[in-house]
Protein backbone atom coordinates (compact mmCIF):
# COMPACT_ATOMS: atom_id res chain seq x y z
CA UNK A 1 0.00 0.00 0.00
CA UNK A 2 1.13 3.30 -0.63
CA UNK A 3 0.29 7.30 -2.30
CA UNK A 4 -0.92 9.95 -0.37
CA UNK A 5 -0.95 10.26 3.50
CA UNK A 6 -3.71 12.48 2.75
CA UNK A 7 -4.84 13.34 -0.69
CA UNK A 8 -5.39 17.58 -0.56
CA UNK A 9 -8.54 19.01 -2.15
CA UNK A 10 -7.81 20.77 -5.04
CA UNK A 11 -8.28 24.57 -5.56
CA UNK A 12 -10.87 25.65 -7.83
CA UNK A 13 -10.39 28.32 -10.11
CA UNK A 14 -12.71 29.93 -12.57
CA UNK A 15 -11.76 29.03 -16.31
CA UNK A 16 -9.87 26.38 -15.01
CA UNK A 17 -10.75 22.65 -14.84
CA UNK A 18 -8.84 20.14 -12.68
CA UNK A 19 -7.77 17.19 -14.24
CA UNK A 20 -5.46 15.74 -11.92
CA UNK A 21 -3.81 15.67 -8.64
CA UNK A 22 -0.55 13.82 -8.75
CA UNK A 23 2.79 13.32 -6.62
CA UNK A 24 3.84 16.85 -7.06
CA UNK A 25 1.77 19.05 -9.47
CA UNK A 26 -1.94 19.79 -10.17
CA UNK A 27 -3.16 19.67 -13.55
CA UNK A 28 -5.74 21.50 -14.85
CA UNK A 29 -7.48 22.86 -18.46
CA UNK A 30 -7.79 26.11 -19.28
CA UNK A 31 -10.81 27.20 -21.80
CA UNK A 32 -8.34 27.68 -24.61
CA UNK A 33 -7.03 23.64 -24.23
CA UNK A 34 -3.79 24.69 -23.01
CA UNK A 35 -2.64 22.26 -19.68
CA UNK A 36 -2.25 24.86 -16.33
CA UNK A 37 0.63 22.90 -14.53
CA UNK A 38 0.89 24.07 -10.59
CA UNK A 39 4.40 22.75 -8.56
CA UNK A 40 2.84 22.21 -5.33
CA UNK A 41 5.28 22.17 -2.32
CA UNK A 42 4.49 18.39 -1.44
CA UNK A 43 7.40 15.86 -0.88
CA UNK A 44 7.30 12.11 -2.26
CA UNK A 45 9.45 9.08 -1.03
CA UNK A 46 9.23 5.45 -0.85
CA UNK A 47 6.39 5.67 -3.14
CA UNK A 48 4.51 7.84 -0.52
CA UNK A 49 3.40 11.93 -0.40
CA UNK A 50 4.22 12.82 2.61
CA UNK A 51 2.56 14.79 4.95
CA UNK A 52 4.91 17.87 5.31
CA UNK A 53 5.87 20.07 2.88
CA UNK A 54 9.14 21.50 1.87
CA UNK A 55 8.58 25.49 1.69
CA UNK A 56 9.58 26.85 -1.85
CA UNK A 57 9.94 23.62 -3.61
CA UNK A 58 7.69 23.93 -6.12
CA UNK A 59 8.95 27.21 -7.25
CA UNK A 60 12.39 25.72 -7.48
CA UNK A 61 11.38 23.13 -9.46
CA UNK A 62 9.76 25.30 -11.61
CA UNK A 63 12.25 28.22 -11.83
CA UNK A 64 14.85 25.66 -12.84
CA UNK A 65 12.98 23.70 -15.50
CA UNK A 66 12.67 26.96 -17.11
CA UNK A 67 16.28 27.67 -16.72
CA UNK A 68 17.04 24.93 -18.38
CA UNK A 69 14.20 24.62 -21.30
CA UNK A 70 15.93 28.01 -22.56
CA UNK A 71 19.24 25.81 -22.72
CA UNK A 72 18.03 22.95 -24.63
CA UNK A 73 15.71 24.47 -27.24
CA UNK A 74 18.32 24.00 -30.14
CA UNK A 75 17.82 19.90 -29.32
CA UNK A 76 14.52 19.63 -28.22
CA UNK A 77 11.07 22.14 -28.05
CA UNK A 78 9.64 22.30 -24.93
CA UNK A 79 6.02 22.91 -23.96
CA UNK A 80 5.43 25.75 -21.54
CA UNK A 81 3.41 28.51 -23.75
CA UNK A 82 3.42 30.91 -20.97
CA UNK A 83 4.67 31.75 -16.91
CA UNK A 84 1.49 34.50 -16.46
CA UNK A 85 -0.57 33.59 -13.84
CA UNK A 86 -4.45 32.53 -14.51
CA UNK A 87 -7.34 35.48 -14.09
CA UNK A 88 -8.78 34.36 -10.50
CA UNK A 89 -5.55 32.08 -9.36
CA UNK A 90 -4.14 32.20 -5.99
CA UNK A 91 -1.09 34.71 -5.20
CA UNK A 92 0.54 31.60 -3.51
CA UNK A 93 0.85 29.85 -7.54
CA UNK A 94 3.57 32.95 -8.62
CA UNK A 95 6.32 31.46 -9.53
CA UNK A 96 5.47 27.67 -9.70
CA UNK A 97 2.68 27.81 -12.44
CA UNK A 98 3.60 26.86 -16.38
CA UNK A 99 0.44 27.38 -18.73
CA UNK A 100 1.63 24.61 -21.51
CA UNK A 101 0.57 23.07 -24.44
CA UNK A 102 -1.61 19.60 -24.92
CA UNK A 103 0.53 17.33 -26.49
CA UNK A 104 0.08 13.51 -27.26
CA UNK A 105 2.12 11.87 -24.28
CA UNK A 106 4.61 9.43 -24.46
CA UNK A 107 3.78 6.52 -22.40
CA UNK A 108 7.59 6.27 -20.96
CA UNK A 109 10.17 7.27 -18.91
CA UNK A 110 12.75 8.53 -20.44
CA UNK A 111 16.09 8.03 -17.97
CA UNK A 112 19.65 8.38 -19.17
CA UNK A 113 22.45 7.16 -16.84
CA UNK A 114 25.77 8.17 -16.76
CA UNK A 115 26.54 6.98 -13.43
CA UNK A 116 25.87 3.66 -11.90
CA UNK A 117 23.60 3.75 -8.94
CA UNK A 118 19.50 3.33 -7.86
CA UNK A 119 17.98 0.77 -9.61
CA UNK A 120 20.52 0.35 -11.91
CA UNK A 121 22.99 -0.80 -9.39
CA UNK A 122 20.51 -3.41 -8.18
CA UNK A 123 19.94 -4.72 -11.53
CA UNK A 124 24.01 -4.80 -12.15
CA UNK A 125 24.71 -6.51 -9.28
CA UNK A 126 22.52 -9.63 -10.14
CA UNK A 127 22.99 -9.97 -13.97
CA UNK A 128 25.42 -7.26 -14.81
CA UNK A 129 23.27 -5.52 -17.21
CA UNK A 130 21.09 -2.31 -16.59
CA UNK A 131 17.59 -2.43 -19.31
CA UNK A 132 19.40 -5.28 -20.93
CA UNK A 133 22.12 -3.61 -21.68
CA UNK A 134 25.67 -4.99 -20.65
CA UNK A 135 28.32 -3.65 -18.13
CA UNK A 136 31.93 -4.17 -17.93
CA UNK A 137 32.81 -6.18 -14.32
CA UNK A 138 33.91 -3.65 -11.92
CA UNK A 139 31.37 -1.44 -11.22
CA UNK A 140 30.01 -0.01 -8.36
CA UNK A 141 27.74 2.33 -6.48
CA UNK A 142 28.75 5.60 -8.05
CA UNK A 143 30.87 4.15 -11.05
CA UNK A 144 31.01 6.35 -14.46
CA UNK A 145 29.85 3.93 -17.02
CA UNK A 146 32.16 3.82 -20.08
CA UNK A 147 29.18 5.56 -21.82
CA UNK A 148 26.00 7.40 -21.09
CA UNK A 149 23.24 4.64 -21.53
CA UNK A 150 19.32 5.02 -22.06
CA UNK A 151 17.48 2.79 -19.58
CA UNK A 152 13.67 3.42 -20.17
CA UNK A 153 10.99 2.85 -17.93
CA UNK A 154 7.32 2.36 -18.18
CA UNK A 155 5.00 5.22 -16.67
CA UNK A 156 3.61 4.03 -13.18
CA UNK A 157 0.06 5.09 -11.39
CA UNK A 158 0.55 7.53 -8.19
CA UNK A 159 1.85 4.80 -5.51
CA UNK A 160 3.36 2.22 -8.15
CA UNK A 161 7.10 1.75 -9.15
CA UNK A 162 8.04 2.72 -12.61
CA UNK A 163 8.98 -0.32 -14.14
CA UNK A 164 12.53 -0.63 -16.12
CA UNK A 165 12.12 -2.25 -19.45
CA UNK A 166 14.31 -3.04 -22.28
CA UNK A 167 14.84 -0.84 -25.08
CA UNK A 168 13.68 -3.72 -27.52
CA UNK A 169 10.17 -3.49 -25.49
CA UNK A 170 9.77 0.02 -25.67
CA UNK A 171 10.32 -0.06 -29.54
CA UNK A 172 7.64 -2.74 -29.72
CA UNK A 173 5.29 -0.47 -26.98
CA UNK A 174 5.58 2.63 -29.38
CA UNK A 175 7.62 1.99 -32.72
CA UNK A 176 10.58 1.28 -33.84
CA UNK A 177 10.78 5.07 -34.86
CA UNK A 178 9.66 6.38 -31.83
CA UNK A 179 11.69 4.63 -29.90
CA UNK A 180 14.85 5.61 -31.72
CA UNK A 181 14.08 9.44 -31.75
CA UNK A 182 13.75 9.46 -27.93
CA UNK A 183 16.86 7.53 -27.31
CA UNK A 184 18.34 10.11 -29.30
CA UNK A 185 16.97 13.17 -28.05
CA UNK A 186 17.17 12.08 -24.35
CA UNK A 187 21.21 11.15 -24.75
CA UNK A 188 21.54 14.45 -26.37
CA UNK A 189 19.46 16.55 -23.92
CA UNK A 190 21.79 14.08 -20.82
CA UNK A 191 24.90 14.78 -22.86
CA UNK A 192 24.00 18.87 -22.90
CA UNK A 193 22.99 19.29 -19.15
CA UNK A 194 25.64 17.02 -17.97
CA UNK A 195 28.40 19.24 -19.13
CA UNK A 196 26.59 22.73 -17.96
CA UNK A 197 26.54 21.25 -14.24
CA UNK A 198 30.00 19.50 -14.46
CA UNK A 199 31.22 22.95 -15.25
CA UNK A 200 29.33 24.09 -12.17
CA UNK A 201 31.12 21.68 -9.81
CA UNK A 202 27.96 19.23 -9.85
CA UNK A 203 27.74 15.27 -11.16
CA UNK A 204 24.85 14.67 -13.30
CA UNK A 205 24.79 11.42 -12.51
CA UNK A 206 20.88 9.88 -13.72
CA UNK A 207 17.92 11.79 -15.00
CA UNK A 208 14.22 11.20 -16.46
CA UNK A 209 12.18 12.87 -19.09
CA UNK A 210 9.35 12.86 -20.58
CA UNK A 211 7.88 13.71 -24.31
CA UNK A 212 4.65 14.38 -25.90
CA UNK A 213 4.05 14.97 -29.78
CA UNK A 214 2.61 18.01 -30.79
CA UNK A 215 0.23 18.13 -33.98
CA UNK A 216 1.91 20.62 -36.59
CA UNK A 217 0.54 21.07 -39.95
CA UNK A 218 4.64 19.01 -40.59
CA UNK A 219 2.95 15.90 -38.99
CA UNK A 220 3.76 15.18 -35.05
CA UNK A 221 6.62 17.24 -32.99
CA UNK A 222 8.52 15.75 -30.37
CA UNK A 223 8.60 18.01 -27.44
CA UNK A 224 9.65 17.77 -23.95
CA UNK A 225 7.56 18.18 -20.73
CA UNK A 226 7.05 18.39 -17.58
CA UNK A 227 9.68 19.11 -15.55
CA UNK A 228 13.53 19.17 -16.49
CA UNK A 229 16.64 18.12 -14.53
CA UNK A 230 15.75 19.05 -11.34
CA UNK A 231 16.38 17.59 -7.91
CA UNK A 232 13.21 15.61 -7.81
CA UNK A 233 13.80 14.25 -11.57
CA UNK A 234 17.66 14.10 -11.29
CA UNK A 235 20.11 13.04 -9.16
CA UNK A 236 23.03 15.81 -8.36
CA UNK A 237 25.92 14.53 -6.77
CA UNK A 238 28.83 17.51 -5.91
CA UNK A 239 31.65 16.63 -7.65
CA UNK A 240 34.52 17.39 -5.31
CA UNK A 241 33.09 14.54 -3.18
CA UNK A 242 32.63 11.80 -5.89
CA UNK A 243 34.17 8.25 -5.15
CA UNK A 244 32.94 5.53 -6.24
CA UNK A 245 32.04 2.51 -4.11
CA UNK A 246 29.75 4.47 -1.53
CA UNK A 247 26.46 5.76 -1.73
CA UNK A 248 27.33 9.93 -2.87
CA UNK A 249 26.05 13.14 -1.12
CA UNK A 250 23.41 14.74 -3.56
CA UNK A 251 21.11 17.60 -3.81
CA UNK A 252 18.24 16.17 -3.52
CA UNK A 253 15.44 14.27 -1.00
CA UNK A 254 18.16 12.29 0.70
CA UNK A 255 17.77 14.02 3.80
CA UNK A 256 13.69 12.89 3.95
CA UNK A 257 14.71 9.47 2.45
CA UNK A 258 17.69 8.86 5.63
CA UNK A 259 15.38 10.50 8.50
CA UNK A 260 12.39 8.13 7.37
CA UNK A 261 14.56 4.88 7.34
CA UNK A 262 15.97 5.63 10.64
CA UNK A 263 15.29 4.78 13.87
CA UNK A 264 14.04 8.14 15.02
CA UNK A 265 11.48 8.13 12.66
CA UNK A 266 9.98 5.25 14.10
CA UNK A 267 8.22 4.17 10.25
CA UNK A 268 8.78 0.48 9.25
CA UNK A 269 8.80 1.47 5.04
CA UNK A 270 7.58 -2.59 5.06
CA UNK A 271 4.54 -2.14 6.73
CA UNK A 272 1.28 -0.37 5.43
CA UNK A 273 1.53 2.47 7.91
CA UNK A 274 1.43 5.90 6.36
CA UNK A 275 4.93 7.88 7.18
CA UNK A 276 4.84 10.33 9.49
CA UNK A 277 5.36 13.66 9.70
CA UNK A 278 8.96 15.40 8.93
CA UNK A 279 10.52 17.50 12.12
CA UNK A 280 11.45 20.73 11.08
CA UNK A 281 14.97 20.29 10.92
CA UNK A 282 14.90 17.76 7.99
CA UNK A 283 12.52 20.29 6.01
CA UNK A 284 15.08 22.97 6.63
CA UNK A 285 18.23 21.12 5.27
CA UNK A 286 16.08 19.37 2.49
CA UNK A 287 14.61 23.15 1.79
CA UNK A 288 18.73 24.02 1.68
CA UNK A 289 19.88 21.14 -0.57
CA UNK A 290 17.03 22.36 -3.18
CA UNK A 291 17.76 25.69 -3.20
CA UNK A 292 22.00 25.37 -2.98
CA UNK A 293 21.60 22.92 -6.39
CA UNK A 294 19.29 26.04 -7.89
CA UNK A 295 22.15 28.41 -7.18
CA UNK A 296 25.23 26.60 -8.22
CA UNK A 297 23.28 25.48 -11.43
CA UNK A 298 21.77 28.67 -12.50
CA UNK A 299 24.36 31.05 -10.99
CA UNK A 300 21.20 33.31 -9.54
CA UNK A 301 20.79 34.10 -6.20
CA UNK A 302 17.46 32.61 -4.64
CA UNK A 303 14.78 35.02 -3.61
Amino acid sequence: MSGFVEKPEPVQVPGLTHLHTGKVRDLYRNEAGDLVMVASDRMSAYDWVLPTEIPDKGRVLTQLSLWWFDLLTDLVPHHVVSTDLPAGAPADWEGRTLVCKSLNMVPVECVARGYLTGSGLVEYNETRTVCGLALPEGLSDGSELPAPIFTPATKAAVGDHDENVSYEEVARQIGAETAAMLRQTTLAVYSRARGIARERGIILADTKFEFGFEATEHGPKLVIADEVLTPDSSRFWPAASWEPGRAQPSYDKQFVRDWLTSPASGWDRRSEQPPPALPQEIVDATRAKYIEAYELLTGHTWS
